[in-house]
């Protein structure tokens, strides 16, 4: 079988609805469910900055050459060392038909690799679940390197549940 080609893309009004999916549908999301959202939030934020915000965004994951969404990356950043080193959170959500394809990996490095290009952040993290083996592979196939387990990180499925934390320093060898 042949690699699919995938490319980021910013978001465009269309994409809103695989976003409202994501915030009404129990499960679609896997483990990250946490209960309905609010299905007008999507529209909102799009119109605000095209979810292209200097300090957190999404890009779209397109596959093959008809540009079909399969699901979006996303990065928002934080600050470590009293505020002076900024560094970037990325997560992915795909639809449940393009996983399992060797997308996400891939997807996570290229939103790496536009993050170090179009900003000076040292450091990309990720975390996930600590059941999610399958994303902790992908995680280590794109570059990230295994920090640890961070204990109680996440209110999920009605208790405090362990998550596992992933980084990747711009000057890693991948």
């Amino acid at each position: 079988m042949a690699e699919l080609a995938i490319r980021l893309r910013p978001v465009v009004e269309a994409d809103l609805a695989m976003f409202r999916r994501f915030d009404t549908e129990p499960g679609l999301i896997g483990l990250d469910w946490s209960g309905f959202r609010d299905a007008a939030a999507p529209a909102r934020r799009f119109a605000l900055d095209g979810y292209l915000g200097e300090d957190t965004g999404r890009l779209m994951v397109e596959v093959d050459e008809e540009g079909v969404a399969a699901g979006f990356v996303s990065y928002y950043s934080g600050r470590y060392g009293g505020g002076s080193a900024k560094y970037w959170d990325v997560g992915i959500a795909l639809l449940p038909e393009w996983r399992g394809r060797g997308i996400g990996w891939r997807a996570q490095m290229l939103i790496c690799d536009y993050l170090f290009f179009h900003t000076p952040a040292q450091r990309i993290q990720a975390g996930t679940h600590i059941e999610n083996i399958a994303e902790q592979k992908s995680l280590e196939k794109a570059g990230f390197q295994r920090e640890g387990v961070i204990r109680a990180a996440e209110f999920r499925a009605g208790e405090w549940q362990d998550g596992v934390l992933y980084s990747r320093l711009r000057d890693d060898l991948v």
